[in-house]
């Protein structure tokens, strides 16, 4: 599942069209051949019934499953906006009374860049591997809490500097855990079934139909496909075609380019 929620969103697009009206075609020619035309009637007394549930149950199925990854894209953009929020905090801290600003917003820079080009795509945005990202979060880690611990500073100063760190930090690991998410393979694989059982009840109820009349089954067939491609997109915003905004991120790092937090 991890392999094809990370394909790109045309092939996803293309493979899901096509998977479909193969389907679609190869349902109508076997139905063809396998139904002797004197039991014709008798095929289409049993799928027109059944068409009903069918489509009710992919349509519920579908209509779920993306009211679902809808809502964990909105959550996701709020993570990296929370990220965002906490790193332009962190920035603003670290122009209080008596702290040194420029080291801390320099590795805050290089951490925010590290993440956008690193950690923000493929599989880095799920494992927290990436051997830049780690190093610029650990130095971060270290000129923050050297910062925080020198005697000069009050409680007040330092506290507010360690709550912006950790917060910052805390948002990182959100986003890795929310990237590490997948749509469960079984609950997916029951609704391309549903919506292949739906297509061939359609051909099966067309099978005494000319071929202009069955033409009508490739605008459900396509339905069909592109909503199993849409939900796979959408089943991980961070592979493949990247859905969640960096931009929040991409203004604290001009801002903190362009001297913005200054004492």
């Amino acid at each position: 599942m991890v392999w094809l929620t990370s394909q790109p969103i045309g092939l996803l697009v293309l493979g899901c069209l096509a998977i479909a009206l193969l389907f679609a075609v190869g349902s109508r020619l076997a139905a063809r051949a396998l139904v002797p035309e004197s039991e014709q009637e008798a095929a289409h007394a049993v799928a027109a019934p059944l068409m009903s549930p069918l489509g009710a149950a992919f349509a519920i199925l579908a209509a779920l499953t993306l009211a679902n990854e809808a809502g964990f894209l909105t959550s996701a953009q709020g993570i990296v906006s929370n990220e965002a929020a906490d790193a332009s905090r962190l920035a603003w801290a670290s122009t209080m009374p008596d702290v040194r600003p420029a080291p801390i917003q320099a590795r805050l820079r290089t951490y925010l860049q590290a993440t956008r080009l690193h950690e923000w795509h493929g599989a880095n945005a799920a494992e927290g591997s990436d051997t830049p990202t780690i190093r610029a979060v650990a130095h971060l880690e270290r000129v923050v809490r050297t910062q925080a611990a020198r005697p000069d500073l009050g409680t007040p100063t330092s506290t507010e500097l360690l709550t912006a760190l950790d917060s910052l930090t805390n948002d990182r690991r959100a986003r890795l855990a929310a990237a590490s998410r997948e749509p469960p393979t079984f609950y997916v694989i029951t609704l391309a079934v549903s919506g292949l059982a739906l297509i061939a009840g359609a051909a099966a109820l067309t099978i005494r139909a000319g071929r202009r009349v069955a033409v009508l089954v490739g605008g459900l067939t396509v339905v069909v496909g592109l909503s199993m491609a849409l939900i796979l997109v959408l089943g991980n915003p961070w592979r493949g075609t990247t859905f969640v905004s960096g931009h929040p991120i991409d203004v604290v790092i001009h801002d903190l380019g362009t001297g913005y937090f200054h004492p």
